[in-house]
């Protein structure tokens, strides 16, 4: 048994963890956050669990208990940390959400936790719940981050919900500990590991969200592993720009939190990002593939404009350090392999060009690379991405450049990660071997396992799977079978060395690069509205923003073009002409729009019109349903075109 299994077993739940790891380290900074001067105030591991008992107390004083479901609607920030091991202190689970959720998530995702307490980040979040605050019977008390306007006070006055900041739970909560000083850490004690820690709404096929219910084992079981593949050291610190309701972000600040070290709250903007990396230089950088590609591009763009000689040196040995780091993993075995005939033949013919290149690489680090690496701090260990595919040639650059990028894969419903690239020897084009606390199978359409190297259904089982859907235990059993295996909806193979290769999603939901999770579903539906408009499929999985292919309404579109005077050839010319392309833009805007309560990164940014209309048995199946999986190779060129 390791030193990390001892430490697993000791900490039955997270607020556990919070309590041994404050006395472990109690000086050492935990959170930092920044303040009107620019810099950062930083709040030490004690000061961290005193605020946590506090506001626990604050809770407690007001009547909620353990097993009880509180609402967050904020943003990543320090108080939000604080209030989510609060909650789960007292034996309650947290219901969060983001700022930019609308005002109909927040009505259906508090309504349906039967939330009775939330915690809201500004005034507009609590004007979203004073807007349908008749669908909210049970809610009694807000606690608010930043201060309330006098209108909203007097408003959730009328309503009878009563109102405090969050300093005004943390004074209640010293209150109550000054009577009844044991109580906050007896709540702790009583704590059990499969206790539900959280509900996570996600979206559901039909757009209606989910309710992920993950208990402290479902976290905790993953900080073994975890501490040995993501490097860090106590008192290191680590820069989180993602949104923490995101179960990615949430086990990354827990790995943080676990490993002693501190959370530097930024932003995921190039400028803020780079001053924060300049200023604070810390270990490590949690994101979704976006922002590595927003770092890449604007490493190139830099180069661009400085143009001349140095951008022909920066391109001739970023050229030659990706081939030096291919021949490497060749020789090395960093990659994926399948037969070990080829892998020693892939070597052998590797060594010679490796050597060679070398001296050349080392100039190049000296020249070029040395510079890139001193923008993300002289502490820099790595980055871990996560919520999403890192593309090929972002993950290889950074590689070739000598910049450590891991790459993970989870689902919410894994709390979140099932594998994740190591730090220490990692195998390019993987996402490394699965976590100990979990099993990972490749199966075809009937169940059987399929042998290394061969595309299946990728399912997990172990004890990072979710407890279930939030009182719908007609999803859960969708997915999760009576012996505990989820099926993830994702394609995948395996490697002889275990590791895990993705090829894609067999199920709807949509993860844009930046790590946005989209239901197609009401976006398909609501562009089929359109007379012109036969049917409709929203893709997007690991791009920047989403496409549509649209198969058009033959009839309806040669009317149209007939009576606005366009002449064509043929049906298929027709499609071509810059006035019917105009109409089906105009379609889609004036249907996928904020007006009809779509996000912006839900609007539909390309599209392509298809001839011929969908057909069971090549895109359709036996349900008539559209099988996303197949449409990458029956319509390769057209794919191009929307994502380009």
């Amino acid at each position: 048994m390791t030193y990390h299994d001892i430490l697993f077993i000791m900490d039955k739940t997270i607020p556990k963890l919070v309590k041994r790891i404050a006395e472990t380290y109690p000086a050492l900074v935990a959170q930092y956050s920044r303040n009107d001067m620019g810099g950062f105030d930083e709040v030490s591991f004690s000061a961290l669990y005193s605020q946590v008992v506090n506001c626990s107390a604050g809770l407690l004083s007001l009547g909620n208990k353990r097993k009880d479901h509180i609402g967050i609607i904020s943003d990543n920030r320090k108080e939000w940390f604080q209030t989510s091991l609060a909650i789960m202190a007292i034996g309650a689970a947290d219901v969060p959400r983001g700022s930019d959720a609308t005002q109909d998530e927040i009505t259906y995702i508090l309504s349906f936790a039967e939330c009775k307490t939330v915690f809201l980040e500004n005034n507009s979040q609590a004007l979203k719940v004073l807007k349908n605050r008749k669908s909210f019977p049970n809610l009694s008390t807000v606690i608010m981050y930043e201060t309330l306007s006098d209108t909203n006070k007097e408003e959730f006055k009328s309503a009878k919900i009563a109102v405090y900041s969050f300093d005004e739970i943390i004074s209640l909560g010293m209150e109550f500990r000054a009577k009844r000083p044991d109580e906050v850490e007896a709540e702790i004690e009583k704590g059990r590991e499969e206790e539900i820690a959280t509900i996570i709404f996600t979206s559901g096929t039909t757009g209606e969200p989910k309710g992920v219910m993950l208990t402290h084992s479902n976290f905790l079981c993953q900080l073994p592993d975890l501490s040995t593949r993501i490097l860090l050291s106590p008192g290191d610190r680590s820069l989180c720009v993602l949104p923490v309701w995101h179960s990615f972000e949430r086990l990354c600040e827990y790995v943080i939190l676990n490993a002693g070290s501190g959370i530097i709250y930024s932003k995921p903007v190039g400028s803020i990002l780079l001053g924060d990396f300049k200023l604070m230089n810390p270990s490590l950088m949690p994101s979704v593939p976006r922002i590595w590609e927003s770092v890449y591009e604007g490493i190139f763009r830099a180069m661009r404009k400085k143009g001349g000689v140095s951008f022909v040196l920066f391109a001739f040995f970023v050229n030659l350090a990706i081939v030096h780091a291919r021949c490497a993993r060749a020789f090395r075995g960093n990659k994926p392999i399948f037969s070990l005939s080829r892998r020693w033949l892939e070597a052998f013919l590797c060594f010679l060009p490796w050597i060679l290149l070398s001296p050349l690489r080392a100039l190049g680090n000296i020249l070029v690379f040395k510079k890139i690496q001193e923008k993300l701090g002289v502490q820099f260990v790595g980055g871990v991405s996560g919520g999403g595919a890192l593309p090929p040639n972002i993950d290889e650059f950074f590689w070739a450049v000598g910049v450590k990028v891991v790459e993970g894969y989870g689902l919410t419903e894994t709390a979140p990660v099932v594998a994740v690239r190591p730090f220490t020897n990692p195998s390019f084009g993987t996402i490394g071997t699965p976590l100990s606390c979990c099993e990972v199978r490749i199966v075809d359409e009937s169940g059987n396992d399929l042998p290394v190297g061969v595309k299946g259904t990728v399912l997990v089982r172990g004890k990072n799977v979710m407890a279930g859907y939030y009182r719908r235990p007609d999803l859960t059993a969708k997915v999760l079978s009576d012996d505990g295996w989820l099926d993830t909806g994702d394609l995948g193979l395996k490697t002889l060395k275990g590791e895990i290769i993705l090829r894609g999603r067999k199920k709807d939901t949509i993860v844009l690069r930046g790590g946005e999770n989209i239901e197609p579903t009401p976006i398909e539906m609501k562009i089929n509205e359109s007379r012109f408009i036969a049917a409709s499929v929203v893709l997007g999985q690991d791009q920047r923003y989403l496409g549509a292919f649209i198969v058009a309404s033959r009839d309806d579109l040669i009317a149209w073009a007939e009576e606005n005077m366009i002449e064509f050839a043929s049906f298929s010319s027709l499609l071509e002409n810059a006035q019917v392309l105009k109409l089906f833009e105009g379609e889609i805007s004036n249907l996928v729009n904020a007006k009809n309560g779509f996000k912006l990164f839900e609007r539909i940014n390309r599209f392509v019109l298809l001839e011929k209309p969908f057909e069971q048995g090549v895109e359709l199946s036996a349900k008539q349903e559209i099988m996303r999986y197949k449409l990458d190779d029956l319509y390769r060129k057209q794919m191009k075109k929307l994502f380009i």
